[in-house]
């Protein structure tokens, strides 16, 4: 009698650290090389995929429009998803004055109207403009994030 596993993309990345080679093999045949990935902006490409990762139902964007929902907060909503999952669990401690907490910036008199301008960090201090809910554990993701998501990032803010 044949059995199936059914076995969620981020148990399979989870189980995937310490599987046998035999085991590893067939996790990639079925999920792809790229999804074991150590680096988690080789995983995190899209809004869906910050949702795989992290295990939850992408938001459907219709529905919410018929509920009357902008499209700022949608955004807003689809970046704390990213921001969670790129930050993989970590989380800002706002008592700890030495802890750096990155967020992209961006600048809105380029060519294009938008775009990303760089990061910056502040320790425990954050202030009203600097999107407190949106920091990142390091400069790379910060940097990252403003890259990739920049179009994100202006239904957000503009």
């Amino acid at each position: 009698m044949e059995k199936v596993l059914r076995i969620t993309e981020s148990k399979a990345r989870e189980l995937y650290r310490t599987a046998s080679d035999e085991l590893k093999a067939i996790l990639e045949n079925t999920f792809g090389p790229a999804s074991f990935s150590q680096k988690i902006t080789d995983r995190i490409m899209t809004y869906e995929d910050a949702c795989r990762e992290i295990g939850i139902t992408p938001i459907d964007v219709d529905e919410m429009h018929e509920e009357g929902i902008p499209d700022d907060e949608i955004a807003y909503r689809k970046i704390k998803t990213i921001t969670k999952a790129l930050n993989q669990g970590w989380c800002p401690n706002w008592n700890d004055g030495n802890q750096k907490k990155w967020v992209p910036y961006f600048n809105t008199l380029s060519t294009s109207g938008f775009a990303f301008g760089g990061t910056n960090y502040d320790y425990s201090a954050p202030d009203a403009g600097n999107a407190s809910r949106l920091c990142f554990q390091s400069d790379e993701l910060a940097s990252y994030a403003g890259t990739q998501f920049t179009d994100l990032y202006k239904s957000f803010i503009l």
